[in-house]
């Protein structure tokens, strides 16, 4: 499919301001460009309420937003892990995916927060989100939450923390899940798929980005055979159901699509759907991509199937 035209409206703006491919950038640009992605999003829906909280975790509290749907309790509930690849990002800057997510789910999401890389490298990040998803576990029915329905998402890198966590659940006693969904996740980080060399330059996220992420995240070469950094080379079988979403101009495309395949080899109950013509980040982008929205229609056809 042709890409999309508000995407290629998109790309070419950010071209024409002068914007740098990740992989250029020092951290501080980095952050404060994941941080301007607010600007790409519509203002923000009204939920029920909003609660800010502060999570325990492995080195210290970890600030979290639970927003709470409109509706009666108990309610499904998200817990959701932001991308920026495990350098940048933050509750602010998904403020407004979780609050759609929220309406559009009719389920409570919790947005956590987790330590960022380089200055605090693999297992950081994902032990927080695993600590994150007990605390949900433990604490959510109080705020309305129906712990039997109890699914974890996330986005890029954020999706790879969901994946990890998954495999956490499972090998580490709970909490039990009913299901996992993954937006265009990075799960390999020996990734060399045909779309990173399609899709390698000239679609908001180069392959050479991905690289970069990496470099900052895994403390040592080993890390990247860890399957809590690369699930796809973790043991698959008896993880809950799962969807991803994949986007077509993307270079991570094929790898979040062969760990789906490899979720089905083990005999997961897995979804993927390619949204075609679109590209990576979407999820961030809804003022900018209004297809945007396919993802989020995605995410509560899921919830709604769910057994």
């Amino acid at each position: 499919m042709a890409l999309d035209q508000h995407v290629s409206e998109l790309i070419a703006f950010l071209k024409q301001a002068g914007a740098k491919s990740f992989e250029l950038m020092d951290l501080h640009e980095f952050r404060g460009a994941v941080g301007s992605s607010v600007g790409m999003q519509k203002p923000p829906q009204e939920v029920a309420k909003v609660h800010s909280v502060d999570i325990p975790g492995p080195a210290g509290a970890l600030p979290a937003r639970i927003y709470v749907p409109k509706g009666q309790a108990p309610f499904s509930v998200i817990v959701y892990f932001h991308g920026g690849g495990w350098v940048g990002g933050g509750l602010d800057v998904v403020d407004e995916p979780c609050r759609a997510l929220a309406n559009k789910t009719g389920a409570i999401v919790v947005a956590s927060s987790y330590r960022l890389a380089p200055e605090n490298k693999f297992p950081s990040a994902v032990e927080d989100a695993y600590a994150a998803m007990k605390w949900v576990g433990d604490r959510i029915a109080s705020f309305g939450g129906n712990i039997e329905k109890l699914f974890v998402a996330g986005d890029s890198a954020g999706g790879n923390l969901a994946a990890a966590t998954t495999l956490m659940a499972r090998d580490r006693g709970g909490p039990k899940l009913s299901g996992q969904i993954l937006l265009y996740p990075v799960v390999d980080a020996k990734a060399d798929y045909p779309s990173m060399r399609e899709h390698a330059e000239g679609y908001f996220l180069h392959t050479a980005a991905l690289s970069w992420f990496w470099d900052h995240y895994i403390s040592a070469a080993t890390d990247r055979n860890n399957p809590y950094a690369s699930p796809i080379d973790g043991n698959l079988v008896g993880l809950p159901r799962t969807l991803i979403v994949s986007m077509e101009y993307d270079p991570s495309r094929d790898e979040s699509e062969a760990y789906g395949a490899k979720l089905a080899a083990a005999g997961v109950d897995v979804r993927v759907t390619r949204i075609d013509g679109l590209i990576h980040g979407a999820f961030w982008s809804s003022g900018a991509v209004p297809r945007a929205e396919e993802l989020y229609e995605e995410i509560a056809g899921f919830l709604r199937t769910q057994p």
